[in-house]
């Protein structure tokens, strides 16, 4: 009696779906009307504000006599670029503001992670609420109050030169100070934005997935261990991502902060590129020089971010965007 071999259902293969048909782009702009028109707004601001003055560049390469306008303006090429490189205030400028940049990078970027890592560890919910508040509101107050504070606490009659005095030792003012400007405005970006700047932060170790703690904690790990393998490697992306954006801003220290207290130190301590372009180009008329120095920071800013953000790749890092898959 022969036993014949148990029966094998076929193998089929697993129904592949069939890939639907993406909608004609009418119909998606029609499906995703609303969503558009809330973004719309957004939109406008960019293009009138951020892309259409890149437009203007054009300016650095022309003699431009606003009553003439584009159109009309001779060309001179690359003349305006050649008169800025040659003007050494225009390389006392370049130092002052990577001065002010160093200074900030090391003194104010760490102050928001810190000042977030903080807040994160309170663990009463009204008392973080009632100091987020609190650190948020300088940020909404304008320079010209910030200076005139700092002046009532650091200039010649303020405080600190009272309570030096008051000690034997000689008073010291300084908001004009030259050697220290650049920490002067350090410590005002420090007190304005410091906590403004915790929200991203805040924002990043709210998204930490709280079973890497319970886990690390289950292994042994203290506080401290945890804040080191748990919650700085889960902001990290966001600490490079924000680094490398502030890298493209490196010649842009504030404007309107700088204006105000220039004169007080004189330009050799206190021009900036920013203000050096709106005495040389705005109040001199040298409208094609000015623009040459736009167009050169916008130029460095852009360098630094994309080799910034290769290195970032390197590092094994996403950056600011993701790299060309391989």
């Amino acid at each position: 009696m022969t036993i014949s071999p148990p029966r094998t259902a076929p193998v089929v293969a697993p129904a592949v779906p069939e890939k639907k048909a993406r909608p004609p782009l009418h119909r998606r702009i029609w499906r995703d009307r609303v969503m558009l028109m809330l973004a719309l707004p957004g939109l406008l601001y960019f293009l009138v504000f951020h892309y259409a003055p890149l437009f203007g560049y054009v300016v650095a390469f022309q003699d431009y006599q606003p009553y003439l306008g584009y159109l009309n303006s001779p060309w001179v090429g690359l003349q305006n670029f050649a008169t800025v490189f040659s003007d050494s205030r225009f390389w006392d400028s370049i130092v002052n503001t990577l001065q002010i940049t160093v200074t900030q990078l090391v003194l104010f970027f760490p102050a928001p992670i810190a000042l977030a890592l903080l807040l994160h560890s309170v663990m009463s919910e009204k008392i973080r609420r009632f100091v987020q508040s609190v650190v948020y509101l300088p940020h909404f107050i304008g320079w010209v109050i910030i200076v005139s504070i700092f002046q009532q606490i650091l200039g010649g009659a303020g405080v600190l030169p009272d309570l030096l005095a008051g000690v034997g030792l000689p008073r010291w003012d300084m908001m004009t100070d030259p050697d220290t400007f650049p920490l002067l405005v350090t410590l005002q970006l420090l007190w304005k934005d410091a906590g403004w700047g915790t929200i991203i932060f805040l924002a990043a170790l709210l998204s930490i997935n709280q079973e890497l703690y319970e886990a690390a904690a289950m292994d042994g790990a203290g506080r401290w261990r945890r804040l080191w393998h748990v919650t700085l490697p889960g902001i990290t992306p966001i600490v490079i991502l924000l680094l490398i954006l502030n890298l493209g801003s490196i010649l842009s220290v504030g404007f309107e902060q700088i204006l105000l207290q220039r004169d007080a130190v004189g330009a050799e301590a206190g021009e900036v590129l920013d203000t050096f372009i709106y005495h040389y180009g705005v109040r001199d008329g040298q409208w094609g020089a000015a623009a040459a120095v736009g167009l050169f920071k916008a130029v460095v800013g852009a360098a630094l971010v994309l080799g910034a953000n290769k290195v970032a790749h390197l590092l094994g890092h996403e950056g600011v965007y993701r790299g060309a898959a391989k």
